[in-house]
């Protein structure tokens, strides 16, 4: 890993902080060939937190729990964002994209039109952690060219806050270091945030940006109000509010998410998702039919 970026802590200026509006406590599912893991937004959340659709958190050392992976199956209309902190995972897909995602690495998958893909397991033993994000695409561009990339550990832009705060910066800008996703239209930012002991970290978002955070480890505090472990905390929009000012008394890890909503009609059929039923029911004509991917 490539040594982190010293920053001063009050790189991002932050005002007024956001409040916690509510939180959430992932409900445990499984998925795929049987993968066991935590549902943290579900499609009821959705609108609440447009653009995102989606978030998965998987993590055990016991095989049992993810040996069976993702065989093959299809998506259309968003993308997918797999972040793998331990473990790894191959991905195959129907446009002959292949590759491995391992400790520290990011897959960036845009399904557009239509993608058939898997992910299995690269191991039979040890832990496997990570999540997995699905971010919206607007109407324009849910019908266009599918894409892949993949963001190896050494590639993801790190920082380091002079009052021992780490960061790693997937997506957006923090403390004016860049990830390596930036999108015009919903603007995601992505933050895995690391506390090594007791700080804070700022982050200036936008108003009308819906904004959330998810604690892997230890336990954090926003304006007062604790998050505990496994919890996400979503963020009050405000006017007055220019960014998120995050606390911790001892070492903790979180990831902090945040975009600009489309504002549009969101259908979902399982992996497809688009704006009206009709593209749905087209959508599953196209994989029943072969067209899809």
């Amino acid at each position: 890993m490539s040594q982190p970026t010293p920053v001063d802590q009050n790189a991002e200026v932050v005002t007024h902080s956001r409040e916690v509006e509510r939180l959430v406590a992932g409900q445990p599912t499984s998925d795929g060939a049987g993968v066991r893991l935590t549902r943290v937004i579900t499609q009821n959340l959705q609108k609440r937190l447009d653009p995102y659709l989606m978030l998965d958190a998987f993590g055990s050392d016991n095989p049992d729990d993810y040996i069976a992976g993702f065989p093959n199956h299809p998506h259309r209309g968003f993308e997918t964002i797999t972040y793998m902190i331990a473990g790894r995972m191959r991905h195959n897909d129907s446009r002959g994209n292949e590759g491995i995602l391992q400790n520290g690495g990011v897959q960036w998958m845009t399904a557009g039109r239509g993608i058939i893909h898997s992910e299995l397991p690269e191991q039979e033993e040890g832990a496997m952690e990570g999540f997995q994000l699905w971010l919206n695409l607007p109407a324009k561009e849910k019908m266009g060219e599918p894409a892949y990339k993949d963001i190896q550990n050494d590639d993801i832009a790190e920082i380091q806050t002079n009052n021992n705060v780490k960061a790693r910066v997937i997506a957006g800008t923090s403390h004016g270091v860049s990830g390596a996703i930036q999108h015009s239209i919903t603007q995601p930012l992505y933050l895995d945030i690391h506390f090594l002991g007791a700080g804070s970290f700022r982050q200036s978002l936008k108003p009308q940006h819906n904004a959330f955070l998810f604690v892997y480890r230890g336990t954090v505090s926003i304006n007062g109000k604790t998050v505990p472990l496994k919890h996400m905390a979503i963020l009050k929009n405000s006017e007055q509010a220019d960014g998120i000012i995050i606390e911790a008394d001892a070492a903790a890890k979180i990831i902090l998410i945040a975009g600009q909503p489309l504002n549009e009609p969101i259908a979902q059929y399982g992996p497809f998702v688009m704006n009206t039923q009709q593209e749905i029911i087209e959508a599953v004509t196209d994989f029943q039919e072969g067209r899809l991917g």
